[in-house]
C-alpha cells in the first residue's frame, strides 16, 4: 500500500511517498519476496566469487607455485578489507542514510575483481584482486541485511535474514560452486573459471537497480556529511567503535564472531588440501563432498532463524555455534568412507546458520534499525580482522612446518570457543526478551 506523507518543516517541506512497512502484514508481501529474491541472489554470487579461490586453490597452487602460507595470505587479504569495507562503508551508509547506491557498486566491483583474479600471473597480483574483491564485497552484507530487515515482517526479520545469507549464499556459494568452477577449471583452466564467475554479479547490479527501492525510512541518525581531517576522522570512528563495544551484546557478538570466521576461514582455505592430501580422496569426489556440504547452511539457516524464532535468539545462536567442532573432528579421527565423512561434514557445517543470528539479527535488534548498518558492520569487521585475517596465515605456516593437521586443530579450538562465547549474550527476541524483562522486574 502507498500513501503520501508531508515531511515536517525541519526536512524543509518535502512530500515523499511511503511503503508500507511489511510489519503490518502477516503473509510474505510482493515486494518482501523480490526483495528476499534479489538480495539472496546477489549475495550468494557474491559469495560465489569469494569461495572461488577455496575450490580452485589446489589448482592455483600448482600453477603459480604457492605455500600453504600464501594460500593463507590470499584468504586473509580479503578478509582484512572486507572486515575494513563492512563497517567503514557500513556506517556512512547509516549516517547518509542511503543503502542501494553502497549495494550497486560493491556488486559491480567485486564482480569485475573475479575476472581480474583469473588475469593474475603471480601471488602478488592475485592477492592485489582478492584485496581490492573483499574492500567491495565487506559492505555487502550488511547493507543487504540492513535492507532486507527493513523490508521484512517482525515475524520474518531471523528467517528472511538467515535465507539471504545462507540459503542463497550456501547453494549458490558452496553447493553450486565447487561442481560448476571444477567443471570449468577441467574444461578449460582455472582462469576461465574466475572470468565466467564475475558475469552474474553484473546482471544482478542491473536488476537491483530496477527493482529494488531505497528503504523509504530513513535512519535516526542520518546527518549531513562534513569535511573532516583524516586524524579528526579516523579519531571519530574510533569512539564509535569504542562506544559500539561498550554495548555488551555488540562486544560478544563481535566475539563469536572472531572465532566463527576464523574456523569456517580456516575449514574453507584449508578443508580441500586436506581431503586432497592427506585423506587422498579423487577432486572429482571431494569436488562432489563440498559440493553436498554446500547445501548444509541453508538447511542451518532455515533451522536456526526458525528456532530463534522458537526458543530465542541465544539457545539456537549456542547450538549452531557447537556444530562447527565436528568437521575438524570428523576430518581428524573419523576413519570411514567418504559418504559417513560427508555426513558428518553436513551436520557440521549447518553451524553456518549462526552467522545471520550473530553478524545481523542480534546486532540490528539490540541498537535497532537506525544503526543496524553500524552494528552489523563492526560485527563483521572484528571477525574478520581477527579471526579471517590474522589467523589463516599463522595457519599456513604452521601447516607448513608441522603438517596440515595443526590447520584443522586450529578450526577446532575456534568453533568450540564460538559456542563458548555464545553461552553470554543477551536475549534479544522480543517475545523473549520481554518475557525475561517481565520476570526480573520488582513486583
Amino acid at each position: 500500500m502507498l500513501y503520501f506523507e508531508v515531511a515536517p518543516k525541519a526536512a524543509h517541506g518535502r512530500i515523499r511517498m511511503t511503503q508500507a512497512s511489511g510489519a503490518a502484514h502477516g503473509r510474505l508481501g510482493g515486494y518482501e519476496l523480490r526483495v528476499l529474491l534479489l538480495l539472496g541472489l546477489a549475495y550468494g554470487f557474491a559469495y560465489f566469487d569469494r569461495m572461488a579461490m577455496t575450490f580452485l586453490g589446489p589448482l592455483v597452487k600448482a600453477d603459480l607455485g604457492l605455500s600453504n602460507e600464501e594460500l593463507g595470505w590470499l584468504g586473509s587479504g580479503l578478509s582484512l578489507t572486507w572486515a575494513l569495507g563492512a563497517y567503514f562503508v557500513g556506517r556512512w551508509s547509516d549516517r547518509i542514510g542511503k543503502r542501494k547506491p553502497f549495494l550497486l557498486a560493491a556488486l559491480v566491483v567485486f564482480s569485475l575483481c573475479s575476472v581480474f583474479s583469473g588475469l593474475a600471473w603471480s601471488f602478488g597480483s592475485l592477492l592485489v584482486s582478492r584485496i581490492v574483491m573483499g574492500a567491495a564485497e565487506g559492505p555487502f552484507l550488511p547493507i543487504c541485511l540492513a535492507i532486507m530487515v527493513a523490508a521484512s515482517a517482525d515475524s520474518r526479520k531471523g528467517l528472511n535474514a538467515g535465507v539471504v545469507q545462507n540459503v542463497f549464499g550456501s547453494i549458490i556459494g558452496t553447493a553450486l560452486a565447487p561442481v560448476v568452477l571444477i567443471a570449468i577449471a577441467e574444461a578449460f583452466d582455472w582462469r576461465a573459471a574466475f572470468f565466467l564467475s564475475g558475469i552474474p554479479g553484473l546482471v544482478l547490479a542491473l536488476l537491483i537497480w530496477r527493482f529494488i527501492r531505497e528503504p523509504m525510512d530513513e535512519p535516526a541518525m542520518a546527518v549531513p556529511v562534513q569535511r573532516e581531517r583524516f586524524g579528526a576522522m579516523i579519531g571519530s570512528e574510533l569512539r564509535e567503535m569504542r562506544g559500539l563495544m561498550a554495548t555488551r551484546n555488540i562486544a560478544l557478538c563481535s566475539l563469536v564472531s572472531v572465532f566463527g570466521v576464523g574456523t569456517v576461514v580456516i575449514g574453507s582455505i584449508f578443508m580441500p588440501l586436506y581431503l586432497d592430501g592427506p585423506r587422498d580422496i579423487e577432486p572429482a569426489t571431494w569436488s562432489r563432498i563440498m559440493s553436498v556440504i554446500g547445501f548444509s547452511p541453508a538447511v542451518g539457516a532455515v533451522s536456526a532463524g526458525l528456532l530463534s524464532e522458537r526458543i530465542g535468539r541465544k539457545p539456537a545462536l549456542v547450538l549452531f555455534c557447537a556444530l562447527f567442532a565436528i568437521s575438524p573432528a570428523a576430518l581428524l579421527w573419523l576413519d570411514a568412507s567418504p559418504v559417513v565423512l560427508a555426513m558428518a561434514l553436513f551436520v557440521s557445517w549447518m553451524g553456518l546458520g549462526s552467522f545471520p543470528l550473530f553478524m545481523g539479527v542480534i546486532p540490528a535488534e539490540t541498537l535497532g534499525q537506525a544503526r543496524a548498518a553500524t552494528a552489523m558492520g563492526a560485527v563483521v569487521a572484528v571477525g574478520e580482522i581477527f579471526g579471517g585475517f590474522a589467523l589463516p596465515p599463522l595457519t599456513g605456516r604452521l601447516a607448513d612446518s608441522f603438517s596440515l593437521d595443526f590447520a584443522l586443530y586450529a578450526q577446532l579450538i575456534c568453533g568450540v570457543l564460538a559456542a563458548l562465547v555464545a553461552l553470554f549474550v543477551a536475549e534479544t527476541n522480543p517475545r523473549f526478551a520481554s518475557n525475561r524483562n517481565e520476570r526480573m522486574a520488582p513486583q
